[in-house]
């Protein structure tokens, strides 16, 4: 009875002193610039969104926030190194839709996204965008999935990645069209949308954070959008469901998480940075204006979305049978 008491004790002082301790934690950090993965390439709509939400941090947190680009491997590798780095708060991951498409298409991920990582918030989301070269004779999703049967195999759409969400989109498009389109996996979203700038692939299923300025200019033509509704930003532009394809949506999100076992002290702190960061007014503004939907919901609440996310990814792919395994 005496032992027991003793180590209830024990147990009870422990629990002060880790409490006291991520509170100093707290108080402190960060005292070091921070590490920002983005794990796809520059210019792509990820990189886009990380350097805003990055730059807008550094001002909270008086601290600068370093945004390093880790692609590869439709996101796994960047984020493979942030699972493994110490929870210390200094290395952040920006997820996106791209990561749980990955974790959708195939069971063979070095890490768990749901498991591995400690969600803090999810930044915003937006649909991707149907963009063509110009020189494409198609100017709407019907004239395209009719070019698309009369040569089948002869239209191109160039990807992030095998397993990144603008490779998922052109999939799932692609099934259930009933079409063949030549897939070109390129190493991130940058190489994709310079391939379809200058012709070598004919279509992208891209962020409209990347693809917005090249339509506006006329590099590009905008066939749809992935959502299923039509976005605020261009309500006169036609979604595939729209086209005859109710069951078809594809979106793009982004969020940060943190490795396992990230003291929520810290948590704390760095969800509130990124609150900061997106209510600033310009960096609110420069989101909206490239099509997207702020968030900045509660860590539990992030967690939920990418579950949900990713059950609802596994069901669409089961159903068409896309697959990277």
């Amino acid at each position: 009875m005496v032992s027991e008491l003793i180590w209830k004790m024990r147990l009870a002082i422990f629990a002060l002193i880790t409490m006291h301790a991520g509170a100093a934690i707290a108080q402190s950090f960060p005292v070091k610039p921070l590490r920002f993965i983005v794990s796809t390439s520059a210019g792509s709509g990820a990189d886009v969104i990380g350097r805003l939400v990055g730059g807008g941090m550094t001002a909270a947190l008086g601290q600068q926030v370093v945004v390093e680009n880790r692609t590869g491997a439709s996101g796994t590798i960047g984020s493979e190194y942030v699972a493994k780095a110490v929870p210390d708060g200094y290395t952040i991951l920006q997820v996106s839709a791209t990561h749980t498409v990955a974790a959708a298409l195939s069971s063979k991920l070095p890490y768990d996204l749901l498991r591995d990582f400690t969600p803090v918030t999810q930044i915003a989301n937006a649909p991707n965008a149907v963009v063509a070269h110009p020189s494409l004779p198609a100017k709407s999703i019907t004239e395209l999935v009719k070019l698309a049967k009369s040569r089948p195999g002869a239209v191109s759409f160039g990807s992030a990645g095998t397993g990144a969400p603008s490779y998922s989109a052109g999939a799932l498009f692609a099934a259930m069209a009933g079409v063949d389109l030549l897939h070109v996996p390129y190493r991130g979203g940058g190489e994709a949308l310079t391939a379809v700038l200058t012709g070598e692939t004919q279509l992208m299923f891209g962020p409209i954070a990347s693809t917005l300025p090249h339509i506006q200019h006329g590099s590009l033509r905008l066939l749809a959008l992935t959502s299923a509704k039509r976005s605020p930003l261009l309500p006169n532009v036609p979604t595939i469901a729209e086209a005859g394809y109710p069951n078809y949506a594809a979106g793009n999100w982004y969020g940060i998480v943190l490795p396992l076992k990230t003291p929520k002290a810290i948590v704390t702190t760095l969800r509130n940075a990124v609150l900061a960061a997106i209510g600033n007014a310009e960096i609110n503004r420069r989101l909206t204006d490239l099509g997207y939907v702020v968030v900045g919901d509660q860590p539990e609440e992030f967690a939920a979305f990418m579950k949900n996310d990713l059950e609802s990814l596994r069901k669409s792919f089961r159903t068409t049978r896309v697959s990277i395994d």
